[in-house]
């Protein structure tokens, strides 16, 4: 009989349907074109990992804290019912419900609001927290270089702090050993939780994630469920 855990590796070497991690495409931080050539208009010239920023800022900025009236109810921070076969202690991210489920006991989790990848963005499968930050820097991926000026603005990595799209923590999602480029993170953006926006990363309110920040641990197991492209 195949044991869970032979499946688990199995789906975070291929991620559901067998689509492979985005990350041997698109490189990582200190190669975010992936050892491809890149010309002026992708920013290629323009990298220069020398001038990445610090991973995390020096300064713990105080997480700013969103009222509830800005937020619909249903994307409020609450404890649901939860029937899915997820194990205690694993993230689940509804992307067509823009939730984001940290199971607590068979039969509960606490259910957060997110805000999605766009469609044609959006990764699925499973993965794991690889690395966490506070007041991460970030680094634009190269398809995000080519079809965004700001993010070019950026293209040798922006310092973290309350200006950076990335929030106040990120939790970096790895499959089958590798970057996926995926981040459970927060926004200085909050009106776009509940909503489809970042580009294939997962937003969360800044002080949700700096709660759930502090109670996962590296290693921790993450499922991105298929999505309709909601």
């Amino acid at each position: 009989m195949v044991s869970r855990r032979l499946l688990l590796i199995s789906g975070l070497a291929l991620g559901f349907g067998g689509r492979t991690a985005f990350a041997q495409f698109y490189g990582n931080e200190t190669d975010p074109f992936g050892g491809m050539e890149a010309g002026p208009d992708a920013g290629g010239e323009l990298f220069d990992p020398d001038l990445l920023p610090p991973a995390e800022s020096p300064i713990d900025f105080p997480v700013p804290i969103i009222p509830d009236r800005r937020i619909k109810k249903k994307f409020r921070r609450q404890m649901v019912a939860f029937d899915g076969p997820e194990e205690p202690g694993t993230l689940v991210v509804d992307p067509d419900n823009r939730f984001l489920y940290h199971v607590l006991a068979y039969g509960s989790a606490m259910r957060y609001g997110v805000g999605v990848g766009r469609a044609g963005f959006a990764w699925e499968g499973y993965a794991q927290i690889g690395m966490k930050r506070r007041w991460p820097r970030w680094v634009p991926p190269r398809e995000m270089v080519e079809r965004d000026p700001r993010a070019r603005e950026w293209v040798n990595g922006q310092p973290g702090g309350p200006d950076n799209p990335l929030g106040a923590r990120a939790l970096y999602l790895y499959a089958g050993g590798q970057d996926t480029l995926y981040r459970i993170h927060g926004t200085n953006e909050p009106q776009s939780i509940g909503k489809a926006m970042s580009s294939g990363c997962i937003r969360m309110l800044n002080q949700d994630i700096a709660e759930l920040y502090d109670q996962v641990i590296v290693g921790t197991p993450v499922t991105v469920r298929p999505s309709r492209g909601a």
